[in-house]
């Protein structure tokens, strides 16, 4: 099979009728391409019009396992046969207990934990909110500019990454405080690591809650491993060491948002794992389902509610959902697909190094495993942001038949499947240069 192959550019005929149609019927949203998908396989996806692309994509980091993986669709079919859906938390089910053994097992901490059910990273991080008001009956939350963390009016509330998601929502919750994550290529401060001292975690206790955040009312510091829609952002190793050490020192809870990272997209099960850090409640969701909606939240035992009521939802552990889960965690642990993205990971970045070295428009690239981007700018010395050229290195991409989406304001990320064929990430990356090239132009 040639892949990619374009036999209409995209959108073709039968994509710009559905293209038309969507903008009639369906609210308006955020849309990256024209692509129109119909079927896919792995790491390699057909539009309605037979055109086959690469996906650098994954579903926006759902697919780690690549589209329809014959492990999840077998046990989406068995439990779609037996039971799909009874009365959410309100019974009990050996599949969510079976599930919750598996989270537990696999999540970092030695010490008893349990596991709340939800349908979105969103929805994971709006419990976390609830789970750590509640057990601390402390009110604020520190977060960090440029955190995705959901656009639910909670989790909105913690979201720092572009001024469009928060624009006409005000007032969403109170008592988030931002503060600069550590960026050190776009550096807030001005400083350099590591002679810095790692001033962008040191403020949070020395300034911000020594004058005017207590901490005593703070009940907990969230924060993504590696930023994500703020434009894969990794921090130094020891920041979040850093962070747990202020928060274990104030007793504000640590919560750990793996929406994105988790899974084994950065080479471990989760990206926390990278820095040593032992959170004390873990948000996941995207890649646990493989592409059938689920998440959860994983939390330290001691933190539960305990009072049956407090918090609970509908669809929360669907039982398809749950063994999409499960067998995805099979799947990662048969396949050692964390090795493998480990492997892969190095591949990739050896590449967008060379083509950094090529391409005067490539102002960094970073990333852990398959977590991969680069950032475009117009200056290497002014790092003003390239965004109209990272916009037509997207489109340039489609319609030679690669999927990529963008990250940060002139970032683009890369997360293929973790079980993408070698032969097709190279083959992406070939495709990604000629398009870099072109733009360079």
């Amino acid at each position: 099979m040639e892949v990619p192959k374009i036999v209409q550019v995209p959108p073709g005929k039968k994509a710009k009728k559905v293209v038309e149609e969507d903008t009639k019927y369906i609210a308006t949203s955020t849309k990256t391409s024209p692509v129109v998908a119909a079927r896919a396989k792995n790491a390699i996806v057909e539009d309605v019009d037979g055109n086959i692309y690469i996906d650098f994509s994954a579903g926006i980091g759902v697919l780690n396992l690549g589209h329809c993986h014959p492990a999840v669709v077998e046990a989406v079919k068995t439990q779609a046969e037996k039971l799909m859906h009874f009365a959410g938390t309100d019974f009990y089910y050996e599949f969510q207990v079976e599930l919750a053994k598996k989270l537990c097992a696999i999540t970092p901490g030695k010490f008893a934990k349990k596991v709340f059910y939800t349908n979105s990273g969103a929805e994971s991080n709006e419990a976390a909110i609830k789970l750590a008001r509640w057990s601390t009956q402390r009110k604020q939350f520190i977060a960090f500019i440029g955190a995705f963390h959901g656009r639910t009016m909670g989790a909105l509330a913690l979201t720092a990454s572009k001024p469009v998601q928060r624009n006409r929502y005000f007032p969403v919750m109170p008592g988030v405080n931002h503060i600069p994550y550590a960026y050190c290529y776009r550096c807030r401060y001005k400083l350099e690591y590591p002679s810095c001292d790692l001033w962008c975690a040191k403020i949070l206790d020395e300034v911000y809650l020594d004058t005017f955040i207590p901490p005593d009312e703070v009940a907990g510091i969230f924060v993504e491993p590696v930023q994500g829609e703020g434009g894969y952002i990794v921090p130094p190793k020891e920041f979040l060491p850093e962070l747990k050490k202020i928060a274990e020192k104030h007793d504000i809870l640590f919560i750990d948002d793996e929406v994105q990272a988790g899974f084994g997209r950065t080479g471990k099960m989760f990206g926390i794992e990278h820095f040593g850090v032992v959170p004390d409640i873990v948000s996941i969701a995207k890649a646990m389902g493989s592409g059938i909606p689920i998440g959860a939240i994983v939390f330290n035992a001691k933190y539960d509610w305990g009072v049956e009521g407090s918090h609970s939802n509908t669809y929360g552990g669907n039982l398809v959902a749950c063994a999409a889960a499960s067998a995805t965690i099979d799947v990662i642990q048969k396949e050692k697909l964390t090795s493998r993205a480990e492997k892969l990971g190095k591949v990739m970045k050896k590449r967008l190094d060379e083509m950094k070295d090529r391409y005067e428009l490539i102002g960094d690239v970073r990333g852990l495993g398959l977590m991969q981007a680069t950032e475009f700018v117009k200056s290497r010395k002014t790092k003003e942001y390239a965004k109209k050229e990272r916009d037509q290195i997207v489109e340039l991409a489609y319609k030679r038949g690669l999927i990529l989406l963008p990250c940060g304001r002139s970032g683009i990320r890369y997360i293929p499947p973790l079980t993408i064929e070698e032969e097709y990430l190279d083959k992406g990356l070939d495709v990604l240069e000629s398009c870099i090239k072109d733009a360079s132009k």
